[in-house]
C-alpha cells in the first residue's frame, strides 16, 4: 500500500469520489452507493501500489464488480432465508391443517350440484370436459382421442361451461 494517498489510483479515486457515486447511483445501487464507494476504497488501499494504465476505467469497472457482489450476495441470502422457512414451515403441532368439517360438507355438495348438472348432457361431452378440466389433455388430444372434430370439442365443452356459469351465478345469489 502507499503511504500517501494523494498518489496513484487512491488520488484519482478520491478527485472523482462524487463521479463514482452518481454512476453508482445511476446503475442502482441506490443507498448502497455510499458503502459500495467504501468497499471500493479498501480494495484499492489493499492493492499492491503500482501504475494503472487507465484509472477510472478501473474505478468504474471496480464499483460495478463491488455492486454486482453485493446485489449476488443478497440474493442468495433471500434465496436461503425463503428455502429454509419453508422447509421449517409446516403443520404446527395441536392444529390440524385439514379442510373443518363445515368446509369438507359445503365441498360435497357442491360436488354433488356439479354432477347432477353434467348428467344433464351426453356421456361423450361430459368425458370430454373431464379430460379437458380434470386429466389436463389438450383439446386436440382429446379430438383425437374420441375420433371427433376439434370443433365439436370445443362445443361440447363450451355448452358445458355455459351451464356451470349458470350454476355458479345460482349458488353466488344464495
Amino acid at each position: 500500500m502507499t503511504d500517501n494517498p494523494d498518489d496513484g489510483l487512491q488520488a484519482v479515486f478520491l478527485a472523482n469520489r462524487q463521479s463514482l457515486l452518481r454512476f453508482l447511483v445511476a446503475r442502482g445501487a441506490g443507498d448502497d452507493a455510499e458503502d459500495i464507494l467504501q468497499d471500493v476504497w479498501l480494495r484499492i488501499a489493499r492493492k499492491p501500489p503500482g501504475p494503472v494504465g487507465a484509472p477510472m476505467p478501473y474505478l468504474y469497472r471496480a464499483a460495478n464488480m463491488v455492486m454486482i457482489d453485493r446485489y449476488r450476495s443478497a440474493r442468495q441470502s433471500a434465496t436461503r432465508e425463503q428455502e429454509w422457512t419453508e422447509a421449517t414451515s409446516g403443520p404446527v403441532p395441536g392444529i390440524s391443517d385439514s379442510p373443518s368439517v363445515e368446509r369438507l360438507i359445503a365441498g360435497q355438495q357442491l360436488a354433488r350440484k356439479v354432477e347432477h348438472a353434467l348428467a344433464e348432457f351426453p356421456e361423450r361431452a361430459v368425458r370430454v370436459f373431464r379430460r379437458s378440466r380434470i386429466d389436463g389433455i389438450a383439446q386436440r388430444a382429446i379430438a383425437e382421442e374420441f375420433g371427433i372434430s376439434i370443433s365439436t370439442v370445443e362445443g361440447d365443452l363450451r355448452s358445458i361451461y355455459r351451464v356451470l356459469a349458470e350454476l355458479r351465478e345460482r349458488l353466488d345469489e344464495e
